[in-house]
């Protein structure tokens, strides 16, 4: 089960929405992926390494939302949050990595992007470049996983959490993203059963999900 809290950060304006044809191909593609439609391999992933190598340069001023209201949302009101260390998917230059150290012991900022990652040196001191599809940690070592605006891979994501672990699902642009996935579908992807508490905030939405 999943509740949903009422609405605290009002959504302001200039909603920066991507066009609406082409954020429904990548919403698919979420989709599929995370239900097992698609399949991940190391041609796709190649592909969007070198699509965001090349983003890195202006991802700050020009690519990325710049809210963070969903995610300080989801850090006050989605606990209680287990003590440990965070891995953030799809970290890109780290504009979420600080609000992450807050509230966790240590984040380990993973991105495809080696250009993504090189930019975030001044705001994550453990960067790895790795595939989220294909962890490189051991089972149950994280106690939460942060994925904002992230394809969601729910064999890996689940595998790495430990038992009393939380997945941290950011939607900073809401059903409006490009790769908005709903709180119940990606319960719904995850093996095992999941429960959790999910809102809208700012722009955007997000859910809090742990093992039943």
């Amino acid at each position: 089960m999943i509740a949903t809290l009422p609405r605290e950060r009002p959504s302001p304006g200039s909603k920066p929405v991507p066009p609406a044809e082409t954020a429904a191909v990548f919403r698919a593609f979420a989709r599929d992926l995370a239900a097992g439609r698609r399949v991940w391999d190391a041609g796709t992933a190649g592909f969007v390494a070198a699509r965001f190598d090349e983003l890195a340069a202006e991802w700050d001023s020009a690519r990325a939302t710049g809210r963070d209201d969903p995610l300080r949302d989801a850090l006050r009101r989605g606990g209680p949050l287990p003590d440990g260390v965070c891995l953030e998917l799809g970290s890109g230059t780290g504009l979420y990595t600080a609000l992450l150290r807050g509230a966790f012991r240590g984040v380990i900022s993973l991105d495809l992007s080696g250009q993504m990652l090189r930019r975030a040196a001044g705001r994550s001191p453990w960067r790895v470049r790795a595939d989220a599809g294909v962890l490189p940690l051991a089972d149950g070592q994280v106690a939460a996983v942060a994925a904002v605006d992230m394809l969601l891979f729910p064999a890996e994501t689940a595998r790495v959490l430990a038992p009393d672990g939380v997945l941290l699902w950011i939607n900073q642009l809401g059903e409006d993203g490009p790769l908005h996935l709903p709180a119940a579908d990606v319960a719904a992807a995850l093996p095992g059963e999941w429960q959790g508490v999910e809102a809208d905030a700012g722009w955007g939405s997000w859910a809090v999900l742990r093992r039943a």
